[in-house]
């Protein structure tokens, strides 16, 4: 029996390898019923703090004193190999990972590109997609759905919208499917090899503009007196590729798993689509894909909930515990999936300055995808016992590396 399944701790810290990731939400739960906050070992060894309770959640996310600088926490995160955050190498030179007032400029930039109007114009596409997807199962007997349908659904969305061309596809899943993996050894090599497409994309992309994403970009970088650095725009389109995918692709994967655990629900959703919108509100905070925030560091020594933090403390949300510990509308406990609950409550998408640009495209995706999928495949179930399932072991991202299933198409 795994210590998780005994004890959230191990050596007095909340360990986030693999086990626990497995076990995720039972173990958030033990460690919600003992306070907000824990010493916790994230990937690669880095020290730091977890939050898992919802008040004081949103309250981290929006503390003047904790930001995205690494600088108190350099040393430490060099030593451990930890390059993420560094432009070029990592996801940097971005607004995830900068403060205002460089993250407000950012932010403006990449807005004037990635529109709401863009994102509503997807809406047939991404059910085309969907339909084609099905269209290409055989009629019945198993496959793995996140190969069949949860992974290149969004994977050509955001390649589409950004521009990406098709003889390119297969290479920009494998490698965004790898970039928030930090302790997977595809981690750098993908993180460079996705650097390394895009800004050769880009670069096509100015001397030959199109009508999207990256065209859009490269724009509001030459239009608008440079105020976004080339580094800036491979970094801002880094960003788009990884949030715009993978979290999309296990979002869908952890919903059709609910789903299927909940028999009665998924025959709801069937009888009622219109259930949909409201329906992936829940699933976000029923098992969000985005289990845990980017890290923030204390830019001086701090208190939260009683806990002493000192300058240069990591500190990272369990957006996934957040989920479960916040205030409902309706008599439902938080542990049980009900797609009719009135606003459920979460923070999948972040709060505060850093609430995810893509949300709506993530929305718009999950319920036409499910939509599609509940109303064309008639007979669904899990092909394999629930608990045989294999979970991304690390990073921020919740979600099953296949999902073997039964099927009838029609």
């Amino acid at each position: 029996m795994s210590p998780h399944k005994q004890c959230p701790y191990q050596s007095g810290r909340v360990v986030l390898d693999a086990a626990f990731k497995a076990d995720a939400p039972a173990c958030f739960a033990r460690l919600r019923a003992l306070g907000p906050i824990h010493p916790a070992e994230f990937p690669l060894g880095l020290q730091g703090w977890l939050v898992v309770g919802y008040d004081l959640a949103r309250e981290v996310l929006t503390h003047p004193a904790l930001l995205k600088d690494t600088t108190p926490a350099a040393e430490t995160l060099a030593a451990a190999g930890y390059v993420l955050h560094q432009p070029s190498v990592g996801l940097g030179a971005q607004m995830l990972e900068a403060d205002p007032p460089e993250h407000t400029r950012l932010r403006r930039l990449a807005s004037a590109a990635f529109t709401p109007r863009r994102t509503a114009d997807m809406a047939p596409r991404i059910e085309q997609i969907a339909h084609d997807l099905v269209d290409a199962m055989e009629p019945s007997g198993e496959l793995d759905l996140v190969e069949a349908f949860n992974a290149p659904l969004p994977a050509t969305v955001i390649a589409e919208l950004l521009g990406i061309p098709q003889q390119h596809h297969r290479d920009f899943r494998r490698w965004s499917g790898q970039t928030l993996r930090v302790a997977s050894p595809e981690h750098r090599p993908a993180l460079a090899a996705l650097h390394g497409l895009l800004a050769e994309l880009i670069a096509d992309k100015r001397r030959r503009p199109q009508d999207d994403l990256l065209s859009a970009l490269v724009a509001v970088r030459d239009q608008e007196d440079g105020r976004l650095s080339e580094e800036e725009l491979v970094g801002t389109a880094m960003m788009l590729v990884v949030a715009g995918h993978e979290s999309t692709v296990n979002l869908l994967g952890n919903a059709v798993l609910a789903l299927l655990q909940h028999p009665d629900q998924l025959r709801l959703l069937r009888e009622k689509p219109e259930l949909l919108p409201g329906a992936v509100e829940e699933f976000l905070r029923y098992d969000t894909s985005v289990e845990r925030s980017t890290s923030r560091y204390a830019a001086q020594d701090l208190e939260l909930a009683g806990v002493s933090i000192p300058r240069g403390g990591m500190i990272a949300v369990a957006l996934g515990s957040a989920g479960h510990d916040a205030p409902q509308d309706d008599g439902d406990a938080p542990a049980v999936l009900d797609v009719t609950r009135p606003d459920a409550r979460h923070l999948a998408f972040g709060h505060g300055v850093h609430y995810c640009l893509g949300a709506p495209l993530a929305r718009l995706e999950t319920a036409i995808a499910l939509r599609v999928l509940l109303s064309r495949v008639r007979e669904l179930e899990l092909a394999v016992p629930r608990d045989s399932l294999d979970w991304i072991g690390s990073g921020i991202i919740r979600g099953v590396l296949s999902l073997p299933v039964r099927y009838r198409v029609g």
